[in-house]
């Protein structure tokens, strides 16, 4: 369980990774060394797992947003592995989530623009394995970005 310390650490890295351990102590109220205790603690529980530097994917070329939903051939365990080992080996997948309702998975892809978008098709997701429907969707911009999630401190 969290304490409201634990939220604050974790609300304050979320805004920015990049914080140092002595910028942080000062923010939440602590010592640097308890800081520092605290911040292993929540990396060692598995709740903070890891820093990322957030990437303008138009700005390296890949403006093109796509989201695929994904219909296996069957819902057996064997087919749900198989594919999702295999989805995992597509670099230009960014998200993959095995979903309830009328797609077995969503795909969240970034591409350069629509021919890109078909150079992933033909060679990654027409190949992926117990594969019966693809169904593509073009993002016209994005609405939303968010960096962490929405914490509810008790």
């Amino acid at each position: 369980m969290l304490d409201h310390i634990d939220y604050s650490i974790v609300s304050a890295l979320q805004d920015d990774g990049r914080i140092s351990n002595v910028q942080l102590a000062e923010r939440i109220g602590l010592s640097p060394s308890a800081c520092l205790r605290r911040v292993q603690i929540l990396e060692d529980r598995g709740i903070i797992t890891g820093y990322a530097a957030m990437i303008d994917a138009a700005a390296l070329g890949r403006s093109t947003h796509i989201i695929v939903a994904i219909t296996l051939e069957r819902q057996s365990e064997d087919y749900l592995s198989q594919f999702e080992q295999a989805v995992a080996d597509c670099p230009d997948v960014m998200e993959c989530y095995l979903m309830a309702g009328d797609a077995d998975y969503v795909l969240r892809l970034q591409a350069r623009d629509a021919a890109d978008y078909e150079r992933i098709h033909k060679e990654h997701l027409s190949r992926l394995p117990g594969v019966a429907r693809i169904q593509s969707s073009f993002a016209l911009r994005q609405v939303v970005r968010r960096n962490g999630i929405q914490l509810d401190a008790h």
